[in-house]
This record gives structure tokens, sequence and C-alpha cells, in this order.
């Protein structure tokens, strides 16, 4: 919601290092947006306190938000850790931290910061302990200790930007829309939508400094204006595209504290191409306030007097998005971007019921089955290719693969070495299906933990496995049997994901070997993608055998909330395979026994579009 008003300051004792003068921090963040504003070029947005901002500041041109929808990246920006280290990159699948963890927001209280949060409290992750010191707004007197404040704004939020209900009304302008979006009207008002809304967290950002300057604080205060990950529009939120990645970075150092925590080339109203993302938010925070970053924090300061080396590269990750299972992985520099789809025989338009209550998907997808939709706005309902590689300088609407052209072939070598080494030093635990993070640590464990324990935790071996499975070589066939032994169960669920993702030619003569994993397999997620190969690709005896597998795996008393998500999903892609089961679906639970509470909404969507479907 919009902030009106200022609260009296609770005003704080002294901090003991007193001798050390410190800045105020104040975030501006405005949700789901994207850099569609005045000083990044954009030809439609109208920013004018924006870009007085950014007349006196610093623009970050390459600022990710590392995941693209909210609750997996706040994560990321609290922790200062990737959230696939902690294995929270699902929407809302909370998981426990490691012993000892603190998230920057408590560092910088018990450091001698007031600290408030007028925004919200969506991490994946438990609070490290008393991050927030009181919901003051110390402005109208100064007070006696430095402040660190977040304020939010939002209406740029989805539910305010592409929800039927809350558009602008009336004619809208024609834009120049990005070509994977279809030229329709919805689309326009999409857009124009969002461009009102941006206008007023424009104003909104001038109230804010108004505020701060009649305070007497402006030039006492470090100004940072953000977004939390992409645009609530179709291929942003969600997508681990540029578009739904890329966020504004704004920063304004009052000139007294430039010397100490602004880069040293910093001119007012420069733009650096130096690429941070929400990992490294919180280390620049403590290095701001003169606090030291703890050792398992992953990201890198890029102001204050601890400001580390620039990095070449950023990363990006996407798990589940709500009641969808799906994995990427990416990694850009300051040119080109690569994808890599672990799950690519998932098209990039699974339905998701928060994102269809946009008037535009229903059309759009409709068109498209008519044939009406031309490349590269047709791209949206089709599978993923394994890799995706983009170059941003000549391509910034990412339309044109080059993963496969001969002559990018060193780009695509590099970058993917970049993002191995990155999934080795943070020990990315997404690799295990979401219900294996849940299961396989020992109770009270970390998944984290559990990650960095490499004899119960073999990455390569788990990873090599998940890039064959998706790279559709039917060579690769006989590997993939023989995995299906493994002892591992998450090489087992890759290795069948990969018969899965080759069809009915690498499924078929498998059929005897997928049984036996339906029948046998200790893993419950091993056997919801054994049951899917043979639903679609087995004989009939084979499809009711499959389909019984799913019912009992999609019943959430009976496995667990997250293995039902699995299963259901897969009951909903079947279609009309998936009528003999109907009358069971119906008698079906909706929601898990116990928890996730966060979470438990998913079984019951699944089920209600599923029953929908099927005719009720």
């Amino acid at each position: 919601c919009v902030l009106s008003g200022m609260a009296v300051a609770l005003l704080a004792p002294a901090v003991a290092n007193a001798e050390t003068e410190r800045p105020n921090i104040v975030w501006l963040c405005g949700e789901d947006l994207g850099p569609h504003l005045e000083p990044y070029g954009d030809p439609y947005a109208e920013t004018p306190n924006i870009n007085k901002l950014a007349e006196a500041g610093l623009t970050y041109d390459v600022s990710w938000s590392n995941a693209p929808v909210c609750a997996p990246a706040r994560t990321t920006l609290a922790t200062g850790m990737y959230a696939p280290s902690l294995g929270g990159q699902h929407m809302r699948s909370f998981v426990q931290v490691p012993e000892g963890f603190k998230m920057y927001q408590q560092l910088l209280r018990e450091g001698g910061y007031y600290t408030a949060n007028h925004g919200k409290h969506d991490y994946n992750v438990p609070r490290s302990g008393k991050l927030w010191s009181g919901n003051a707004r110390p402005w109208q007197n100064k007070a006696e200790r430095p402040f660190f404040i977040k304020l939010r704004f939002g209406r740029t939020h989805e539910s305010s930007v592409g929800h039927g209900k809350a558009q602008v009304e009336g004619d809208v302008p024609e834009y120049d829309l990005p070509p994977f979006h279809p030229d329709i009207p919805e689309a326009h008002r999409n857009w124009a939508t969002y461009y009102h809304r941006i206008s007023q967290f424009d104003d909104w950002v001038g109230e804010q400094i108004g505020k701060l300057k009649d305070a007497g604080l402006w030039d006492d205060t470090i100004v940072i204006l953000w977004g939390d990950h992409g645009p609530g529009l179709p291929r942003g939120k969600r997508f681990t595209r540029d578009f739904g990645l890329r966020t504004p970075l704004i920063v304004h150092i009052p000139e007294r504290f430039r010397d100490d925590h602004a880069p040293a080339d910093f001119e007012p109203g420069a733009h650096t191409d130096r690429p941070v993302g929400f990992v490294d938010y919180g280390p620049t925070m403590l290095s701001i306030a003169g606090i030291e970053t703890p050792g398992y924090m992953q990201g890198k300061a890029f102001l204050g007097e601890r400001e580390a080396e620039r990095r070449d590269y950023v990363f990006g990750f996407r798990g589940r998005m709500d009641e969808r299972v799906d994995m990427m992985r990416t990694v850009r520099d300051e040119r080109y971007q690569l994808i890599r789809n672990y799950m690519p025989h998932r098209r990039y338009g699974q339905y998701v019921e928060y994102l269809h209550k946009n008037p535009t998907m229903d059309k759009w997808k409709r068109l498209y089955e008519q044939g009406e939709i031309d490349p590269p706005a047709s791209f949206y309902w089709q599978t993923k290719p394994p890799v995706e590689l983009y170059d941003l300088k000549n391509d910034p609407h990412e339309v044109h693969n080059l993963a496969y052209d001969p002559e990018y072939q060193d780009v695509r070598e590099r970058l993917t070495r970049a993002l191995h080494k990155h999934q080795e030093a943070i020990r990315d635990v997404g690799f295990l299906p979401e219900a294996q993070i849940h299961m396989r640590p020992n109770d009270g464990e970390s998944p984290y933990a559990f990650g960095h324990d490499t004899s119960r935790y073999p990455l390569r071996e788990i990873r090599a496995m998940a890039e064959l499975a998706a790279d559709r070589d039917m060579e690769a066939v006989p590997e993939l049997v023989e995995g299906l032994g493994a002892k591992d169960p998450a090489v087992r669920y890759w290795a069948a994901t990969g018969l899965l993702v080759r069809g009915q030619d690498a499924v078929w003569p498998q059929r005897d070997r997928l049984q036996e994993v339906i029948e046998s397999d200790g893993a419950p997620t091993v056997r919801v993608v054994a049951a899917e190969a043979l639903a679609r690709h087995g004989n009939a005896e084979d499809r009711e055998k499959a389909l019984a597998a799913l019912l009992e795996l999609g019943n959430p008393h009976k496995t667990n909330a997250y293995s039902a998500v699995a299963a259901l999903n897969v009951v909903d892609k079947l279609d009309e395979i998936a009528r003999p089961i109907h009358e069971e679906l119906k008698a079906l639970p909706k929601r898990p026994k116990q928890g996730p509470k966060r979470a438990n909404k998913y079984t019951l969507r699944l089920l209600d579009k599923i029953l929908a479907d099927l005719g009720g």
C-alpha cells in the first residue's frame, strides 16, 4: 500500500561507536518493477522525480533480482545467500537455515542502526532473530542513531497492473510492444496500466524525498530506489529472461558520504555497467554501515568501505512458481545471457491461476491455438530448448536463440563454465526435486547443511544426469536406463525425466522397467515421473497402473504437499488421458493435513482446475 503520514521518531540511545558518523539508509521499493523509467531511456515512462534522483546519483544498468518472483527473491536479498543454496528457491517453500545464521537486518540492528520495514516479510526461511527495531519512521526529529528504513510501493504489483479489474479504463495508447507479446488490445492495456502505476510510483518517490528534506535528513541519508523483480506482465515476473530479472537500481549518496561510500569513479548522474544482484544488497548495506559481512553470505558489497571487487557474472534461478513445477538456471555478463532449461518438456506458458487473472492470457492462448499468433509471440505456448543464449546488446527482447549457432559456441561454453562453477560454489540443492529437499535432510537439519555434505549430496553426478536428461539425445537412452538404478534418488529422478523428455521412442522399450519404478521406488517424485511417462507413452494396461499411482501420489494426506503438487501437475497435463480417474479425483482432499501453511493452497488450485477441465 502507499505510505502516508509520518510518525514521530522513537529516539534511541546513541551507539557505542559514535566516533564514526554513519549515514542513514532509506530504501524506496516498487513491487514488480522493471527498469521502465526515464533514466533507463524508456520512451513511454514519465518519471520527473526519479529523474532528479538519478541526476544526482548513480544508476546501475545491470541489477538482477536473482529470482523472478517475490519470496525466493526476497529470501536471497534478506539472507545475502542464493536461495538455491538454502533450498528456498521454490515459491513459498519454507526451509530451515544453517545454525548461527543471521540476516543482514538483524546485523544492522545489532550494529547500532534503528531498523524498520514498511513492507512485506515474505521469506522462504525463518527470520534469524529480531530484525526490526520498531515501526516508527524517525524522520520528524533526527534520531540519535542512524536508521535503515525500507519503504514499499505496492500499486506497481501484478495485482494492480495485470489483473482485469485493476486495469485502466477507456482508450489507451498504441505502444511499440515487445515482440514476445501479442499485438492485441489487451496487451496494450497491460502496458498502459503499468505506465500509469509507474507515474504513481514516481509521485510517491517525490513525496518520500520531500519528507526527508523537510525533516533536514536529506544530506544525512543514502537513498536507494529499486524493484523487487521484473514487471507483473507475461514473460516478466516468474520468467528467467532479463525482462523478468532486471530491476532498476538508483543510488543517491549525499556529498558528505561520497568519499567513504561511493565508487572511486563516481560522478553524479552517471550510469555504471557493474553487474549486481539481490544477493549483494545485504552485504552492501553492512558495508555502508561499517559492519563486517559474515563469511556465509555469498554476495559482494558494491558500495561502502568494504566494497568488493566487481563481479563478472550475475546468476538467476527458477523453481516451482505457485502451483507449477519447473527448473531453470541462468547467468549473464555485460552482454550475453545463457539459460539452462532442465525441464524442456514443459512449455514456457504453464497455466498459473494468479497470472491468468490477466485478460491477455486466455485470449493469447486461444489465438495461438487458432494459428493466429506468429513467432516470437507464439514461443510462449511452446516447449523449451534445453539451452538458450541471447545477445542482449543486439537482441534485448531475447527472441533469437544463439545457443546452437556455431559462431557462438565459445560464448555458450564460457557461460556454461561460469554457471557450473557457481552451482558448485553455492552447492545448489535445487537439483533435488522439491519433495526430496524436505525429506532427505535429517530431522532438524537444514537443506544447506545437507547440500554441503558431499557424501550425501553428489551434486556433480546429479547435475550431469539432469543435463543429460534435458538434451534429448536418443543415444543417451542406455545411460538413462542405467540411471534408473542409481543409489541416489535424485539421479533416478532425472534419469526417468530423460526418458519422458525423449517421448515414446525412449519410453516404449522401457515400459517394464518403468513399471518396476512405479511399484518399488522409495522416492515419490521418481514414481511421479515414471507414471507420467507410461501414462503418455504406454499401452492401456500401462496407463491404468500409471493413473492409479498418480491418484495415490496426488493425495496430500497419503504423501506430502510437495509430492502431491508434482503428481497433480502431471494429472492436469494429461488432459483426457486422466478421464478414467475423474470420479476418484473428486474424492481427493484438496489440502494437506499439515503445512506447508504458505503453500497448501496449491493442491487445491490444481484439483479445482483438473476437475473443471474434465467437466466438474
